[in-house]
C-alpha cells in the first residue's frame, strides 16, 4: 500500500523557517517525480515546487523561488521542503504528491497520483 507521510508543519511568526518532510513506503520511490503542494481555504490547490527522480532537476512556483527548496533522498525514500522567510501568505495545508509519470515541470494536481494527508503550516504577522 502506498503512504506518503508529511511532517513538520506548525505556527511560525512571519520571517521565520520551517522545514517539511514527506517520507514515503510502498512504491519504487526512485521512479516517482515528487512535489509539494498546498491548499489555503477557499483556494485551489497549487504547486510549491518539483523534483525530477534523480534529484537533479527542481522546479517553484514563483511565489516561493528562492526562499524554498526542495530536496530529495532517494535512498530513505523522503523528500523535504526547506521553508525561509515565510510569510502569512505562505499559510496552507501542505501536501506531499507524487507519481512515476510527472515531469518536474508538472504543475497540475492532477498529475499526480499518490498524496499525503497534509501538514498545517500557519505563519503569524
Amino acid at each position: 500500500q502506498v503512504q506518503l507521510v508529511e511532517s513538520g508543519g506548525g505556527l511560525v511568526q512571519a520571517g521565520g523557517s520551517l522545514r517539511l518532510s514527506c517520507a514515503a513506503s510502498g512504491l519504487p520511490f526512485n521512479i516517482y517525480t515528487m512535489a509539494w503542494f498546498r491548499q489555503a481555504p477557499g483556494k485551489e490547490r497549487e504547486i510549491v515546487a518539483a523534483i525530477s527522480r534523480g534529484g537533479a532537476q527542481t522546479s517553484y512556483a514563483d511565489s516561493v523561488n528562492g526562499r524554498f527548496t526542495i530536496a530529495r533522498d532517494n535512498a530513505k525514500n523522503t523528500v523535504s521542503l526547506q521553508m525561509n522567510s515565510l510569510q502569512p501568505e505562505d499559510t496552507s495545508v501542505y501536501y506531499c504528491a507524487g507519481d512515476p509519470a510527472a515531469g518536474f515541470r508538472a504543475v497540475a494536481a492532477s498529475r499526480y497520483r499518490n498524496w499525503g494527508q497534509g501538514t498545517q503550516v500557519t505563519v503569524s504577522s
